[in-house]
């Protein structure tokens, strides 16, 4: 699979392959609290086949398959796949996902939308490669300002606090997550506020139609 950055300038000022890093592949550590938001909201299954979208070394992708389900993950970083804690776990791009149509039952990308940058087509392919009813769990950072939390990020991958905005380089929110996502056949069953190591928003969606078929609202008590 190819990286989630394709080689070369982009032309918009962000350089790909930005995430080609040993080191940033092993800082992220894993936080438990992560699987405690996930099993409450995807309850993931023994019978369930899920797609990590921005997986790292591959923890959350780890506890998925002990609990027997068949889990893949990707991330943009050929060092995560290199020095994986577990089997499954790919260098993959998220614009462009290596899967044919409908391969999965649900998806979860834990603080990865917001680094991508055609998120629009990013969510397009989560849609393509999910199942008709299948859900999409996305967790992605609450900032006052975009990219304040990405400073410790942009030191590692730049040696430049002020370059924060080109590794968060969306400010997301789940009004304009939910705008992006429905055009590609989502439903938002829920949205939230949590508060871990940082704050964050929770925006879970089901796939009630296909692109071009898209529900006549965003969400499902709408």
């Amino acid at each position: 699979m190819r990286s989630l950055f394709s080689n070369g300038s982009r032309g918009d000022g962000r350089q790909d392959g930005m995430y080609d890093s040993k080191r940033y592949a092993l800082i992220n550590h894993w936080d438990k609290r992560h699987m405690v938001t996930v099993s409450r909201f995807l309850d993931p299954q023994p019978t369930d086949r899920i797609l990590e979208v921005g997986c790292g070394v591959g923890h959350l992708t780890r506890r998925l398959r002990e609990l027997g389900a068949d889990a893949i993950g990707i991330d943009a970083n050929p060092h995560a796949a290199e020095n994986a804690v577990t089997e499954g776990v790919t260098t993959g791009n998220a614009e462009a996902l290596d899967f044919p149509d409908d391969s999965f039952d649900k998806i979860v990308s834990l603080h990865a939308i917001e680094h991508i940058p055609d998120i629009e087509a990013a969510l397009s392919e989560m849609a393509r490669v999910l199942r008709p009813g299948g859900k999409a769990l996305l967790v992605y950072p609450a900032e006052p300002i975009q990219g304040i939390w990405a400073v410790p990020t942009a030191i590692v991958l730049h040696r430049n606090p002020f370059k924060a905005r080109e590794v968060h380089c969306h400010w997301l929110w789940p009004s304009k997550v939910r705008a992006l996502a429905v055009p590609n056949g989502f439903i938002e069953d829920h949205s939230e506020f949590m508060l871990l190591s940082s704050p964050q928003f929770v925006s879970l969606f089901s796939l009630v139609a296909k692109s071009g078929d898209s529900p006549s609202t965003g969400t499902a008590n709408g």
